[in-house]
């Protein structure tokens, strides 16, 4: 049964605060944080007493910490120092707690600065990204690494040079987060039999078969995030949303985006709502559905809230019979990031630039920027494990296809900037999409919405909000995880949960507070959901496909293996 969750107020769950989507499409450039450290440094050279004091402080602090006192406890969800040795070896825990008296001393100066309160903030994450890099875990002295060091023969530093030479020569300098040679798409990721079904410039459409006796009317045609590849709803048959959907009776399609080149920098979101659009014709002429159930994950919900907004404009709503979100971010106001301080109008246009010259955003680059927004989970934690330790990074299936990286083209990062920077989707009217102005409250087909608690990249009361922008009947999900977990969270999984209120008021820390928690998926409520708005239920028709649009090739397709 669910249960009644009050959490106090100052528990209210709140996204890590430097990692977001505006962060990796805006491009944050090193030079921008060189900047702001050069200008913070003058600060201090101007201010030689309130520096002088917080030395003599740290000075102080330091000679408690040589004489055995133990001032700080690390956090205790660290795993950086949680091995015992850090606690009982004399030297490590001196050693810790010079660095943790370091680290707090820094944020004191910044605190008790003269600094703005955005220069203070703008520092505050520098000394974050410093503070984290310094480490003593980072180092060969880590406990960690001198057990393997012994236990190995000195093995493992072997092949911890051999590690970071290879990621020098092929990874860009960041330490490889997944063993690619253990995955291979088609083999052990996306095997769902189906079959791509139609192709243009921009995307595959596949159809996959049928996995039950009977199926609904209806079909889902899900679009994933055009900055992914699609197979997170395909990874491994037990965590595939897309046999769960066919296990229980839906037709599934799928969008499989191209993976972007120079040659269609041109490509921007009027493009793909129009792909989008074809794709969605296609899914009513072969299975004779007059309507089409909508799953949009993250700026894929985005596409198809602009297409629906299209459809809308042209008095053609009638072709969506409901609506999904997962993880969608379509209000744009983030306040709770730092790292948006250091971008201004120069940095956007700078971006633009940028992108346009080389005619794609490459994934790469944005993979770099969300690893440095999370350094410690994304860059110290593979630093420590394939390099101090000289192991070879985990075969995760869902880090191989966050690590598949797909490039934008220039004319989508540019729209995707231009949304992020103007908000124009919470106006009526504010963004126009293959020539018809976008009104998302007058798009009033039912919608179902997931966010995720800990969603660092679209933070969950920004996804709230986005819900509240359209019409329609509304149902919103927060589920107990990250962006990625928020998805991939099928039923059997004994971690989770998620919270759920059916008054949707216009604060999301309202919601929040009133939401009851409830054990277990998201997944069934989900099915109900969409089952209910999928039609009549009959014979399942086993052919791919129809006389026009036939079955071209077996799925995956071949957009999903373009590098």
């Amino acid at each position: 049964m669910p249960t009644r969750h009050q959490p106090a107020v100052n528990t209210l769950p709140a996204p890590a605060a430097f990692m977001n989507a505006q962060n990796a499409v805006v491009g944050l450039r090193g030079r921008d944080l060189l900047s702001s450290a050069r200008d913070i440094a003058l600060h201090g050279l101007r201010h030689p007493l309130h520096g002088t004091r917080h030395l003599l402080s740290f000075g102080k602090q330091l000679g408690r910490v040589l004489l055995g006192d133990t001032l700080y406890a690390p956090n205790p969800g660290d795993v950086r120092f949680a091995d015992p040795t850090w606690q009982l070896n004399p030297l490590y825990r001196r050693g810790l707690q010079a660095y943790l008296a370091w680290q707090k001393q820094l944020v004191q100066w910044i605190d008790e600065s003269d600094l703005s309160a955005d220069d203070r903030t703008r520092a505050l994450f520098l000394a974050s990204l410093l503070s984290d890099a310094l480490a003593p875990s980072n180092s060969l002295l880590n406990p960690l690494a001198i057990k393997e060091l012994f236990d190995t023969g000195g093995g493992s530093l072997l092949r911890g040079l051999r590690h970071l030479i290879d990621d020098l020569l092929h990874n860009d300098g960041l330490p490889s987060q997944v063993n690619k040679q253990a995955f291979e798409v088609g083999k052990n990721l996306a095997t769902t039999p189906g079959s791509v079904v139609f192709r243009n410039e921009m995307l595959e459409l596949i159809q996959y078969r049928p996995m039950s006796e009977k199926q609904y009317e209806r079909p889902l045609l899900i679009v994933p995030p055009q900055i992914n590849k699609f197979y997170i709803f395909d990874l491994s048959p037990e965590k595939s949303f897309v046999q769960y959907a066919l296990k229980n009776d839906l037709q599934v399609f799928m969008i499989s985006w191209r993976n972007p080149d120079a040659r269609h920098r041109e490509w921007g979101l009027s493009s793909y709502v129009q792909a989008l659009d074809e794709a969605l014709e296609v899914c009513r002429a072969i299975t004779g559905s007059k309507a089409v159930n909508l799953l949009g994950a993250c700026a894929g919900g985005l596409t198809a809230a602009a297409l629906m907004g299209h459809l809308q404009a042209r008095r053609q709503l009638r072709k969506i019979a409901s609506a999904s979100y997962a993880v969608s971010l379509l209000d744009s106001q983030i306040e709770s990031s730092p790292a948006l301080l250091f971008v201004d109008e120069q940095t956007l246009e700078a971006a633009k630039r940028r992108s346009y010259q080389a005619g794609v955003l490459d994934g790469r680059d944005l993979a770099k920027v969300f690893a440095w927004m999370r350094p410690n989970d994304l860059i110290w934690n593979y630093w420590v494990n394939n390099y101090l330790l000289g192991r070879q990074p985990p075969a995760f299936d869902i880090l191989y296809w966050n690590n598949d990286n797909t490039r934008l083209p220039a004319a989508l990062h540019g729209d995707l900037l231009d949304i992020f920077k103007h908000n124009p989707l919470t106006r009526p009217g504010g963004l126009e999409v293959c020539g018809t102005p976008i009104d998302l409250q007058r798009v009033t087909v039912d919608s179902f919405c997931v966010a995720g608690i800990n969603d660092h990249i679209t933070p969950w009361d920004a996804v709230y909000r986005s819900l509240l922008l359209l019409g329609g009947e509304r149902r919103f999900i927060l589920s107990n995880a990250g962006h990625i977990q928020a998805i991939l969270n099928p039923p059997g999984n004994p971690k989770a949960h998620y919270f759920e209120n059916g008054r949707l008021s216009a604060d999301p820390r309202a919601w929040y507070y009133d939401a009851r928690k409830v054990e277990g998926s998201w997944w069934p409520e989900w099915l109900a959901w969409i089952q209910a708005r999928s039609g009549e239920q009959r014979p399942t028709r086993m052919s791919i496909g129809n006389a026009r649009y036939p079955a071209l090739e077996a799925a995956p397709g071949t957009y999903v293996l373009v590098r």
